[in-house]
């Protein structure tokens, strides 16, 4: 379990610790010397480009694994005046600031993969990733993509996430490790084991398990969410405040947590179902975000990639005073 790193960039001096954390992540994962230039250069333009015209925002990173092979992920999410025309600004040569215009154009060039949201008045979330090879596109099906993020101030995140896919399927695991730092990623850790341990086929039961193992713990709140994409239907059972929510182009429908804490008093685990669609996105959260998520002002939001939705709900409902982590689920097109 890798850990996910987030960066305040309100200043040209802070782009350094991050450019310098891309490098020492290229060099973990053992990229030659031009992958790690292009890590280093997609976190120096994704930082700049916020400066100039968001007048700063944040960068996250972390490390994927995209057709069996690493990635280096950069989200740069910002609470600027956003762009009117996305497209437009892809092109080298246009700018509204005065410079030369090739900010979101180098980052198209220097990625293996990239995603850009943004609205007028309301930011712009750029999802840039480098890989050594490029990578094939995603096949048709569901993916998960999921954020992890530390309390500001503390060197662990207390919170974790675990996805295990199946054939037409997939069930995740958050789990929120009781208070802060060590002793609660320690918690969070011993759930994603668990949770990945386990041959349970229903959520109910895959919770009880993490609710054994994790009685030499301080206890988690966790969720478990499992979508049958064959039979159109989400599984859910819960502990604590993590929640889970069904999203589709029209509505955001709610999952239900029963009080309880895992590894030290779970109550009767009951477990909901819920109808599902190939249109719809899984969103499961821990209480570091605002209890109700909603995408219901954020038009054309939900056909963009899973990470990039991630980021911009981590941006806008992060209480910025927890460790906030969400996970969301959803169906590639072809």
């Amino acid at each position: 379990m890798t850990q996910d790193f987030c960066f305040e960039v309100d200043h040209a001096s802070r782009l350094a610790d991050a450019r310098k954390t891309a490098l020492e992540l290229a060099a973990r994962l053992g990229f030659d010397e031009d992958s790690a230039g292009r890590a280093a250069l997609v976190v120096t333009e994704a930082g700049t480009n916020m400066l100039k015209h968001a007048r700063g925002g944040r960068l996250v990173l972390r490390v994927v694994t995209v057709a069996d092979a690493p990635a280096i992920e950069v989200l740069a999410l910002d609470r600027g005046p956003g762009i009117v025309d996305v497209a437009r600004s892809l092109g080298d040569g246009y700018s509204t600031a005065g410079s030369p215009g090739t900010g979101l154009g180098a980052l198209t060039r220097l990625s293996t993969a990239f995603d850009v949201y943004s609205r007028p008045g309301a930011g712009t979330a750029v999802l840039a990733r480098v890989a050594e090879q490029r990578t094939p596109a995603a096949p048709k099906g569901l993916h998960t993509e999921g954020l992890a993020i530390a309390k500001p101030g503390e060197d662990v995140c207390g919170d974790a996430w675990a996805v295990q896919p199946r054939i037409d399927g997939t069930m995740i695991l958050v789990a929120d490790g009781l208070g802060h730092g060590l002793g609660a990623a320690e918690a969070a850790r011993a759930a994603v084991a668990a949770f990945l341990g386990s041959r349970d086929a229903s959520p109910a039961a895959r919770l009880q398990d993490v609710h054994l193992a994790l009685r030499s713990t301080r206890g988690a709140a966790a969720a478990v969410a499992d979508i049958d994409a064959a039979r159109g239907v989400v599984r859910f059972a819960g502990l604590g405040n993590v929640a889970g929510a069904i999203v589709t182009p029209e509505s955001t429908r709610q999952m239900v947590s029963r009080d309880g804490t895992a590894g030290v008093i779970a109550v009767r685990r009951p477990e909901f179902t819920y109808p599902w669609s190939r249109d719809a996105a899984v969103i499961v959260y821990s209480d570091g975000l605002t209890s109700h998520v909603s995408l219901s002002t954020y038009p054309g939001l939900l056909q963009r990639h899973p990470s990039l939705i991630a980021g911009v709900l981590y941006r806008d409902f992060t209480r910025g005073r927890d460790d906030a982590t969400v996970v969301v689920c959803k169906e590639l097109a072809a």
